[in-house]
């Protein structure tokens, strides 16, 4: 074999290589598409049912009892059901988060360590985490349109601007997904770790975070559990473009600022966790 030839393969092979390298978070996200599309029936009947369920049980069952009781303006001069939704909404992004952040990425690293055999490939251990983060994307925006619309079926929206609460939401799932994407990324084996997560993070944090009541109405040693909770600071966010919820311009710049470096931070050491695994 010539020089020639094999010069000309080497730069074949370099320009094949090119590709994946810019685009390889694109190709995980892909990836990750394909294996969604394998319980697209449950992702559907989970997204068109769960807020219609909810909203009809909480927003009109449990409202309709506390305008009975309070009157049509019981909570923040709105009604149960206004003060309600966004919160559901936001609840909706982080349980979604919680899916698809957890088991999913336990696979990739160990059950069926896709993410070793993707990382072979010219495609950057960042780049898995960047294409894993994509795909949620999608699916957080498609869970919290689906789940707005539904909203909007109820009545449940006051505001013009309520629409804002989409990205508000998407944006609540990933400050949550990210800690917990890279927490799931540290383990090598699965012991109870992600039970555990959902029933002593996730469900207390839906629980105390103003959810389904004002933070304000518990006592103050349980009020820090929703300060620090993305879940609250998502639903206040949601509540301001919702239906008006009167919050000083500060407050509103901080629930900003926390999620965004809440999912920053924990989606960089994500990234730099995959490295250090991928590439032993």
């Amino acid at each position: 074999m010539s020089a020639t030839s094999v010069d000309e393969g080497t730069r074949a092979a370099l320009a094949a290589s090119g590709r994946p390298r810019r685009f390889g978070a694109w190709y995980v996200a892909e990836h990750r598409f394909l294996v969604m599309r394998s319980y697209l029936q449950t992702l559907l009947v989970t997204g068109f049912g769960n807020p219609f369920l909810y909203l009809f049980a909480m927003g009109v069952g449990l409202g309709s009892l506390v305008s009975a009781n309070l009157g049509p303006t019981a909570v923040n001069g709105v009604s149960y059901l206004a003060f309600v939704a966004p919160a559901l909404l936001c609840t909706a992004a982080v349980t979604v988060a919680s899916e698809e952040f957890t088991y999913p990425v336990m696979l990739g690293f160990k059950w069926n360590p896709t993410f070793v055999g993707i990382s072979a490939s010219p495609i950057a251990p960042g780049q898995i985490i960047d294409g894993v983060v994509i795909s949620v994307v999608a699916r957080l925006l498609g869970t919290s349109v689906v789940y707005y619309l539904f909203m909007l079926l109820f009545g449940a929206v006051p505001s013009p601007w309520g629409w804002l609460a989409i990205p508000v939401a998407t944006l609540g799932g990933l400050a949550f997904g990210a800690p917990v994407m890279a927490y799931v990324a540290t383990l090598e084996q699965d012991t109870g770790q992600i039970a555990m997560l959902m029933r002593f993070v996730l469900l207390p944090m839906t629980l105390f975070s103003g959810t389904f009541f004002p933070l304000a109405s518990m006592p103050v040693y349980l009020q820090w559990i929703g300060w620090i909770s993305p879940l609250w600071h998502s639903t206040e966010l949601a509540r301001v473009f919702a239906y008006g919820y009167p919050e000083p311009l500060w407050l509103t710049v901080v629930h900003v600022l926390y999620l965004a470096a809440l999912f920053v931070v924990f989606w960089r050491w994500a990234r730099r966790i995959a490295g250090r695994r991928l590439n032993k």
